[in-house]
């Protein structure tokens, strides 16, 4: 039986975890009410697994890059320089748009207990992109470094009011240092760090909670390989 939307939208929200404003001073940001600030604001943006939205993101150097994600039926697009990643109940596609022809590999459809492997995003983590499952996985991994320091904020992003927190020490994260920010409805409003060594300036420039089709289609004379049954 197919997984429900709202199971198989969760499902990649957490891929990552199957691995395991007002500045606080230092004092303030230890301790269980900087843990609680940090887990909140990872709870805010897992709890956007629930939501139908379409955000567009401007990168370092002027690119842009796009997150949507549907609930009816359930899918999310991750569109980013040089790439794409589509996640539905059929299958999971990364598409390679660097590359004439694009090319488009398609592997067996996520599940609730068998999320896509975080090496389909590596692509977007490596554009200059970043994914919102990455950044849960960065604030899971701050709550539970008690060494960590936190700074909050608060701003508004795209019109969205949005929290902010700036995360320095974060020991064996994939960035020891990096700020991001969270909106009330809990869409990844911003981020700033260094990811696989590479400088990532992300914001968000416009939120919609409608979809654009198009965003969900394969590129045009893309190379298609099935890999869905080995």
């Amino acid at each position: 039986m197919p997984p429900t939307p709202r199971r198989l939208i969760a499902a990649l929200v957490v891929l990552v975890l199957t691995t395991g404003c007002t500045d606080l001073d230092e004092t303030s940001g230890q301790g269980p009410s900087r843990n609680g600030l940090v887990v909140d604001l990872a709870a805010q943006l897992a709890g956007a697994a629930n939501l139908t939205y379409e955000a567009t993101y401007q990168l370092a150097g002027g690119a842009s890059a796009t997150i949507a994600q549907g609930q009816q039926p359930a899918r999310a697009a991750y569109v980013y320089p040089g790439g794409k990643v589509l996640v539905t109940a059929d299958a999971t596609t990364e598409c390679r748009t660097s590359v004439k022809p694009a090319t488009c590999t398609m592997t067996a459809p996520a599940t609730p207990t068998s999320p896509p492997p975080p090496a389909v995003f590596r692509g977007a983590d490596t554009s200059g992109m970043v994914t919102p499952a990455t950044v849960l996985a960065l604030l899971n991994r701050a709550a539970l470094d008690a060494d960590a320091r936190v700074a909050q904020r608060d701003t508004t992003i795209a019109g969205r009011h949005a929290t902010c927190v700036d995360l320095t020490g974060v020991d064996g994260a994939a960035a020891r240092d990096f700020g991001t920010c969270i909106t009330n409805e809990g869409v990844l409003g911003s981020f700033s760090g260094v990811l696989h060594q590479v400088r990532v300036d992300v914001a968000m420039t416009d939120y919609a909670d409608r979809l654009s089709e198009d965003l969900f289609e394969m590129p045009k004379s893309a190379k298609l390989i099935d890999r869905r049954r080995g």
